[in-house]
Order: structure tokens, then sequence, then C-alpha cells
């Protein structure tokens, strides 16, 4: 079948994205699914970070490659073998397609899945080669398994997540990735205890996610860092207690609390800001690294920090999700008003806008921009 998806065919740090335009609209073939995939129409497809770092580069990726990773949409069609979801279901898109037998998969940690790290490495399906193609017959990857940016998408059943109905498509579009990351650092990654002290730094979709997890699992004080001033003031109406710039945290933090915060939150993929992490947290704090950043930043730090502060540092990819319990249990604090991940949406924009939306986001001005693929926002 054709479907128009976005393409990536070379990167660019040019700037601005909105007149370079890095990315198109194109007509692509999209092959039928095989054994154990599903065909989606895209519903609603939200515009993160991780994107963008594949556009300018900092994650290096198969070219050409159809973008967008975090989406909600449809089943319209299964292949031989499917038992998971069937034609009509609501489902949530996860970019880590865990096969659910590999020593990760069995520890109870599918996002480390190292059968979906290499079919995601290689832009290709969990259950085999791309299956979109351009008109000169090339192939084209998909990106982690998904590749949303389109009117329709052939995915593997581990990679869809059914969820209610009732559930707006531009709300549950950001729980496969944002809400997965954030939030999930905080429950699954640190397993926050009520009454911690927590600062999260950077306040994107993932961000701010975290500091709705924070909220949501009882931690105070809850204290937001970044150089936005609206992005603070959102992470307040968020739950967030405290918000302060970057220059004025630290500080800030050792006002607040006794020796520093026991949690602190990295979601900006800065090296900088790992460190400063570290400072800001307490003899025997944990710090978790949930940001991206390029493959040739390191990072220095006194090494006395581990073992002579019995400080943590702990990387976290997808939140440490299990997906198909964790999209499920965060959907439900969404409906009991404690994750208003709503307030994040700052705009929706058709697919023919995807490189305004990408200089929107480039800019900090954007959190999370809703691509509306198909039409069914409407609907």
């Amino acid at each position: 079948m054709k479907t128009r998806a976005v393409v990536l065919r070379a990167v660019s740090t040019a700037r601005p994205y909105s007149t370079t335009r890095p990315v198109e609209v194109e007509e692509l073939e999209l092959g039928a699914p095989r054994e154990g995939e599903v065909l989606v129409r895209i519903a609603a497809a939200s515009l993160c970070h991780s994107d963008l770092s594949v556009v300018n580069g900092d994650r290096v990726r198969p070219l050409p490659m159809a973008l967008g990773h975090e989406a909600v949409g449809v089943v319209a069609e299964t292949g031989p073998g499917v038992s998971r979801v069937r034609p009509g279901d609501h489902v949530a898109l996860v970019f880590v397609p865990s096969c659910g037998f590999c020593p990760d998969c069995a520890a109870g940690r599918p996002a480390l899945c190292a059968q979906a790290a290499a079919a995601n490495g290689a832009g290709a399906l969990l259950h085999g080669p791309p299956l979109l193609t351009d008109g000169s017959g090339t192939p084209v990857h998909h990106q982690l398994g998904v590749s949303a940016f389109a009117e329709h998408a052939v995915l593997a059943q581990e990679s869809v997540v059914p969820i209610p109905k009732d559930i707006p498509f531009a709300v549950a579009s950001m729980f496969g990735c944002a809400v997965l990351t954030g939030a999930g650092a905080v429950i699954n990654t640190a397993a926050l205890h009520p009454g911690q002290s927590v600062a999260v730094y950077g306040l994107g979709g993932v961000g701010l996610s975290a500091v709705l997890g924070a909220r949501a699992a009882g931690a105070y004080p809850v204290i937001a860092v970044d150089p936005v001033p609206d992005k603070r003031e959102l992470a307040l109406q968020l739950g967030a207690t405290h918000a302060y710039a970057p220059d004025e945290a630290i500080e800030a933090i050792r006002e607040l609390t006794p020796n520093g915060v026991e949690l602190a939150i990295e979601a900006v993929g800065n090296a900088k800001v790992m460190a400063d992490c570290l400072t800001a947290v307490t003899r025997g704090g944990t710090v978790v690294s949930v940001g991206l950043p390029a493959p040739d930043r390191m990072l220095e730090v006194p090494a006395l920090t581990f073992a002579g502060e019995g400080k943590s540092l702990l990387g976290s990819y997808m939140g440490d999700a299990v997906p198909r319990r964790d999209i499920p249990r965060f959907l439900g604090l969404w409906r009991a008003g404690l994750m208003p991940v709503e307030r994040m949406h700052t705009g929706t924009l058709p697919l023919t806008d995807i490189n305004t939306a990408l200089e929107e986001l480039a800019s900090g001005r954007a959190i999370r921009q809703v691509i509306d693929t198909s039409g069914l926002l409407d609907t």
C-alpha cells in the first residue's frame, strides 16, 4: 500500500529547520504485515527530542529513515500469528519491541532487549528487514521499529500496547516515550519512596514527565531546573514545589535540603548537567540519567564521588519500563488526575509542517507538539 511519511535522507545542523527543510513528506510503498506484525493507522504522533537528535546527527542512524517513534493509532490489519491485538484496537506504540526471551527480557528489563537493540540499530523491524521503499525502490529504514510520522506503519506486535478507546489520541500519544521514560526513571529506576527529595534537570517532555512521576510517588520537595522561565512555570503547575534556573539551582537546593537532594533526574543529555546533578545530590544520593548526549561526549567527575561519598549514577533507558504493565498504570494515574500530561501539549500540526515543528522544538519553545498524521484527531 501507499503511505505518506516523513523521511530524513541526510543529517542537518543548519538552522532554522523550518527554512532548511531537512526532512520531507514522501509517498512510500509499505509492505503488508508479516508473521507477528500489525498494520496501524497512525492517529497522533508526538515530536520528541530524540527525533531531533537523529535529524542533527547526535544519534547516528542508517539513512534514509522514516522518522517518528512516540505515537498512538488504530490497528487496521494483523499478520499471521498475531495474538496481542486485533483490528479496531487502539494502541500506544513502543520504541523497544522486546523479544521476551533474551536474558534482559527474562530478568524483567525489556527496555534492554538485545534483539530489539540490534533491530532498532539496523533500522529494521523485530521480525524482519524494512518494509518501506521509496519511488525508486530504495529501502527506507524504520526509526526504532515505529516510523510514526506517517499515515500508516507496520510494527512488530511487541511494539504495540492496547489502550482504552476513550483516551484522547493526543493524550495517549505521549505515553509510549515521554511518560514511560520520565516517570519510569523515577518510579522504576530510582524506586522513589514517598517523602524523598527530588531535583529534575531539564524540563522537556521527559523531564516534566519525571516531575509528574515524582509528584505521583509522593516526593517532597520536587525541584525543577531549566533555563526557560515558561518551562519552570509549567513544572510548578504540574506539581513541582520549587523551580530554578541552572545557575541558581545548587545554592537553592542546599537551602531547601540539609545536604542536597536524595534523587536527581538528568533529562538533558549533557555531560555538564550530569556533573551538576552529582553535585546536587546528598551523600548516598542517586542520579538517574535519561538524556541522550552525543556519543563523543565524555563525563568527568571526581573519582571520590562514588566510593568516598556513596553517590550513585544510574542509566535509565525507556524508564526501565515494562510497557504492557506501565502504560496502563500510568494511564490510570492520568484518569485520577495525577498525571495531567495534556498540559505539556503545546500545539497540533499537520504532517506537512514537520520542519516547523522541528524548529519549535530546537528553539526550546515547544514541549510536546502533536502531529495529526491522518485526520483521526477530530474523530
